[in-house]
């Protein structure tokens, strides 16, 4: 999906852009949004930023927080607060990776009310297109748990090393 220019044109949704001259830094831009991608530097150290993983993980976030703010507000329920934490993980053996997903809600809820709103969570469009490839599983408490680690799957990826000298 792509949005349009003023003049109607198409245009993409997001845009990520990095000299290979420099000290690796990759620089994103969605929206009006202009932000350092981190990760491996391509050569040997690591840049500032959010990296993928967590970029991917905001995206579940902020579209989970934004769904259930917007079905609150239809509905009338008086919620205060709302906040989503979320993790990728990686699927054990060969399984499906997952995304761990906490909620919490704050305000005068009752519990029908609380439930009509985690509900509303798993019609997030980024869960759902997420939801293809991946397990979501969702709680009311904010958790931990060891997250994948974008570094560690680059390190992993069947490139060769070629010094350019």
């Amino acid at each position: 999906m792509t949005n349009s220019n003023d003049d109607g044109a198409s245009r993409p949704q997001a845009v990520v852009a990095g000299d290979l001259d420099s000290d690796g830094t990759l620089n994103g831009r969605a929206g009006a949004s202009e932000f350092s991608i981190g990760g491996p530097g391509g050569r040997g150290g690591t840049t500032a930023g959010a990296n993928p993983y967590e970029l991917l993980s905001a995206s579940l976030a902020a579209c989970t927080a934004m769904t259930i703010r917007l079905q609150a507000r239809r509905r009338k329920i008086p919620l205060s607060h709302v906040e989503v934490a979320v993790s990728y993980r990686h699927g054990g053996d060969g399984g499906r990776d997952s995304f761990e997903r906490s909620i919490s809600l704050e305000g005068s809820l009752g519990d029908e009310e609380r439930a009509q709103l985690m509900q509303a969570a798993n019609m997030c469009p980024v869960g759902r297109t997420l939801g293809l490839s991946a397990d979501i599983r969702t709680n009311d408490k904010l958790s931990g748990g060891r997250a994948a680690s974008y570094d560690d799957d680059l390190s992993e990826l069947p490139i060769p090393n070629i010094d350019p000298d």
